[in-house]
């Protein structure tokens, strides 16, 4: 049973309230502020989950679903490099502590694939591939820029979690920051006509370098799997993502083999492409079933709670992005009895991208309308 909340206690929590409220801003935008103050970095898998939700839905006939995504996608995207605007300015040193966290650094990356996400909406479902390059400009330079700054935090800070603690499924974001620039460059290439042979090449580049960066990460990720003890806690969301980084890591692949009429290094490498592009689908359908175990164990066996999370929409994503990429390896080779896992994993997609959604707005009306009246003025 509850108890009572005394004088005294009142008074601090009133105090506290009056400390976390920014000089003179009271009420809505206050609350705004805060919210700013406590935003995640991983925030932006939002972005990536709307977006590959939507461009599932578009590749699958559901038209007018793709465009309602879109923008509700644009929304978001914008409200959120507002809020991380909001807090560089009022929160800096919080904004600067996170990129020397071993768990919320990752998050970062999320900005690198929800950008170049956004990018390949605009291009496939509203055709305006001019602002499908402006994003996969903005985007590179974000990989360009994050990628190094984040690793290189991480690699020479003197105090360091354990491994048990510091790695996590989240880090798989860098994979998937990675395929999400190589898969918009490629869709962008024919839009390069001067120079698609250095955007093809530059693709597949940074396709086997994410490739390569999901074996360093993932063996860190299973050997913590296998040999320390794992909480229901410590089964945190973005660990779909080890499904979620082989899953782009597919619709990448796929994507260079459609390039390769245009060009003769992709036409070389032809074979090695598509047997990589099946090896890397293949690990993706390998992780669903694992992580569903998992999760029956977190929240049936162990009963833990589930509850909004911004890093659940770090689930959302595999599941959007692994309808995708078994759409697109069906057309890309021989494989049409696969086309039966997208038409049905479309739903699944979606209905967890809803249950995600209404938890954010439940999340958004007890921000707006707090219980503590200090904050309401």
């Amino acid at each position: 049973m509850s108890q009572p909340i005394q004088p005294h206690q009142a008074h601090a929590a009133k105090a506290n309230t009056a400390k976390d409220n920014p000089p003179g801003v009271t009420g809505l935008r206050a609350r705004i502020i805060l919210g700013a103050r406590d935003l995640h970095p991983a925030y932006f898998a939002m972005v990536m989950a709307t977006g590959i939700v939507s461009i599932a839905c578009h590749l699958l006939g559901h038209s007018w679903l793709a465009v309602i995504l879109l923008w509700l996608n644009v929304i978001f995207y914008v409200s959120l490099w507002a809020m991380t605007g909001i807090r560089l300015i009022n929160y800096p040193q919080r904004l600067f502590a996170d990129l020397r966290d071993h768990n919320r650094s990752v998050g970062f990356f999320t900005m690198i694939a929800g950008t170049c996400v956004l990018g390949t909406q605009t291009l496939l479902i509203a055709r305006q591939p001019d602002a499908a390059k402006v994003l996969w400009f903005f985007g590179l330079a974000l990989w360009m820029f994050l990628i190094y700054a984040v690793f290189t935090n991480l690699t020479v800070k003197r105090e360091k979690p354990e491994l048990a603690r510091g790695i996590n499924g989240g880090w798989l974001v860098a994979v998937v920051g990675t395929q999400a620039v190589s898969l918009l460059g490629s869709q962008l290439s024919e839009f390069f006509a001067s120079s698609r042979q250095e955007i093809l090449f530059l693709s597949l580049i940074l396709w086997l370098g994410g490739g390569m960066l999901y074996v360093w990460i993932i063996s860190l990720i299973f050997y913590r799997y296998a040999f320390f003890v794992l909480e229901p806690s410590d089964l945190a969301p973005p660990y779909w993502i080890n499904m979620g980084a082989m899953a782009i890591s597919t619709v990448a692949g796929t994507v260079l083999i459609d390039n390769t009429p245009a060009s003769p290094l992709l036409q070389s490498l032809s074979p090695f492409l598509m047997g990589v592009t099946l090896l890397f689908w293949a690990t993706a359908t390998w992780w669903i079933p694992m992580l569903l175990i998992l999760g029956i164990w977190r929240h049936i066996y162990r009963r833990f709670s589930l509850r909004y999370d911004p890093l659940y929409w770090g689930a959302v994503f595999p599941l959007g992005m692994y309808t995708a990429c078994t759409f697109r390896i069906s057309k890309v080779m021989p494989l049409d009895f696969l086309d039966v896992i997208p038409r049905g994993f479309v739903y699944v997609a979606l209905a967890a991208w809803g249950l995600t959604f209404f938890g954010l707005l439940l999340m958004l009306v007890r921000t707006i309308r707090p219980k503590d009246p200090a904050m309401a003025r």
